[in-house]
């Protein structure tokens, strides 16, 4: 209902709608990447049937043919499938009136509110993706979880002078390694300013720039290299393995390289995401705004694994990073997710 926030007109379903279209550049560029796919499957049973949910998959069919000369009799193998599973988490954030105050200057106070929130959120699944991927990383094993350890990762740190920071082909090598005749499956690299301020003293990154309402360009944290879309983003882990004297300040950086699908987006049911509250008391008068998100960010290729103890209808983000939360589904070489370790 119509109503006011901040002694602005303030309509709920008509602010959703504009935080909803705010630019987010970062998801876009996954998007556009291909690295994250709007999953519609994914998003009408989260919408029907709670938090979790099971895509089933059918395995390649393999086995040899037999000789077709009229006397050989066809043998015949059986298909076989299996499935994966995920998880939605929801989360809420409330910001009270002075956390917008400096904001609320313009014509489009509105605009300024919707912005800012979507900002939040954008920062917010960014540190999702990241967790995510920090914890599929980290399954060991044997069959397919030693495979995907063994040729989804490759670490050319080190703790001494021959520390190795990221070079012209370490990508290329990498994408090899991990997916051989498929390597062309990666669109999207993940990585520390450090390792992309590397890439760039060698002429080998780009940054893209955004040009906004009043027709001036800023400078992203995004940007190219070797055909692939960038995300330059500091939270990606990060491990300080300097021992004494010239290396005392060595630090492990860890990039990550993703392929078309590799992350499946849905939305959940999510029947009030934003509304306002005026408490004339607190604080000698202040609003509130509340806004809440219900969505699934998927790794393809693993499930998620119900915790056996502490959990609720929402997993914490600590129990969707955990790595014993996760195990993989798929044959590594059908899944387009690799990690490098360098010293910058």
């Amino acid at each position: 209902m119509p109503g006011t926030y901040l002694n602005y007109p303030f309509d709920e379903e008509i602010f959703y709608q504009m935080w909803q279209e705010e630019p987010d550049p970062v998801l876009t560029a996954m998007l556009n990447s291909g690295a994250v796919v709007d999953d519609p499957t994914i998003a009408n049973m989260l919408s029907n049937s709670g938090n979790q949910y099971t895509i089933p998959f059918y395995n390649v069919l393999d086995g040899d043919p037999v000789n077709y000369d009229g006397a050989t009799d066809i043998t015949a193998t059986e298909t076989s499938g299996g499935y994966q599973s995920g998880i939605a988490y929801g989360r809420a954030k409330g910001f009270t009136a002075r956390d917008f105050v400096a904001e609320l200057s313009g014509s489009d106070p509105m605009g300024h509110i919707a912005a800012s929130v979507s900002k939040y959120w954008a920062k917010y699944r960014q540190k999702v993706m990241i967790g995510i991927l920090d914890a599929i990383f980290g399954i060991t094993g044997s069959g397919n979880a030693k495979t995907w350890h063994d040729t989804h990762i490759l670490d050319l740190s080190s703790a001494t002078a021959d520390a190795r920071v990221i070079g012209a082909t370490d990508l290329n090598d990498l994408a090899t390694q991990a997916m051989g005749d498929h390597k062309t499956s990666f669109s999207m690299a993940i990585m520390h300013s450090n390792v992309a301020k590397t890439l760039e003293n060698l002429e080998l990154l780009e940054f893209w720039k955004y040009t906004d309402a009043n027709g001036i360009q800023r400078p992203l944290n995004l940007a190219s290299t070797n055909g692939y879309t960038v995300i330059i983003d500091d939270s990606v882990p990060t491990k300080a393995v300097g021992g004494s004297g010239a290396n005392k300040d060595l630090v492990q950086y860890t990039t990550y390289l993703l392929g078309a699908g590799c992350l499946r987006r849905a939305p959940g049911r999510l029947d009030k995401p934003v509304e306002t509250e005026r408490s004339a008391a607190k604080n000698g008068g202040q609003d509130t705004l509340y806004t809440r998100i219900r969505e699934t960010l998927h790794p393809n290729g693993f499930s998620f694994k119900v915790p056996s103890s502490g959990w609720t209808e929402s997993p914490t983000d600590a129990q969707l990073f955990a790595t014993s939360n996760w195990e993989i589904k798929f044959n590594p070489k059908s899944i387009p997710m690799a990690k490098l370790i360098t010293n910058g």
